[in-house]
């Protein structure tokens, strides 16, 4: 395992039980108690964990896992769910939004050879690889740049979202819930992907099962609010059951 998936790996642990020991890391992940030592000395220099004697602590008490340490989670269902999205996008669709996160920045690799696409984003990530396709027409919104989720957000995104029309949006969410709606980690964060969600006359969500029936801190909206949500088989059946009760289509890739 690559060290940024033991990251992660941990990080997602520290989040679940706010503490993690040595031995029970080392166990699961199959690498020596000395690596996992080493993995939590470096986490604790990027103030992403407290060392305890025998293992770590989560420094804070909302925990959201960084987008770097991101990458490696539910990889293959993401790509499959992206698929599935992209096949949402047709050949009359001429822009599109795209919000940050790891199964939107999947959904952009499968737009990415499309012809004549305007791709609108405030994820400074998604922007970095289709900067340098010829063939896409890319907008990147202004706004302060959060490092968690490499996303640009505040009024001075809003505002340029706010001056454009999108044929279709796709967003990505920490948790979607009928009850709890469509939320995300950060409160700033959440108000930008809210007015992307009002600029798309059509809106799909893209999430992989284990945020489906889960709440994050802050609402970007109602799940009515949104026209499609694409995720895996892994998804909670009940839950599913629910959004689709709220008028939504759902797509299991």
């Amino acid at each position: 395992m690559r060290q940024e998936d033991r990251f992660g790996l941990i990080l997602e642990r520290l989040g679940q039980h706010g503490s993690v020991g040595v031995p029970e890391l080392a166990a699961e992940i199959g690498v020596s108690q000395a690596s996992i030592r080493r993995d939590l000395h470096g986490l604790e220099q990027q103030q992403l964990l407290k060392r305890t004697h025998g293992g770590a602590v989560a420094s804070g008490v909302l925990y959201e896992l960084p987008m770097r340490y991101r990458g490696g989670r539910q990889q293959e269902a993401k790509r499959l769910i992206a698929q599935r999205a992209a096949t949402l996008i047709g050949d009359g669709v001429h822009s599109v939004g795209l919000s940050g996160g790891t199964t939107t920045t999947e959904v952009a690799r499968a737009l990415a050879t499309r012809d004549g696409l305007k791709i609108v984003t405030n994820a400074l990530n998604i922007a970095s690889e289709l900067a340098v396709r010829a063939n896409i027409n890319l907008v990147v919104s202004g706004g302060n740049a959060r490092s968690e989720s490499y996303e640009l957000v505040g009024p001075i995104a809003e505002r340029t979202l706010n001056g454009l029309n999108l044929d279709v949006a796709v967003l990505g969410v920490d948790g979607i819930s009928v009850s709890g709606g469509l939320t995300t980690h950060h409160d700033v964060e959440a108000q930008t992907n809210k007015v992307m969600l009002t600029r798309g006359a059509r809106v799909i969500v893209v999430a992989d099962g284990s945020k489906v029936g889960r709440r994050a801190f802050a609402r970007i909206g109602e799940v009515s609010e949104i026209s499609d949500f694409v995720t895996d088989s892994s998804a909670d059946p009940e839950e599913l059951e629910q959004i689709a009760k709220a008028g939504v289509t759902v797509h299991q890739a």
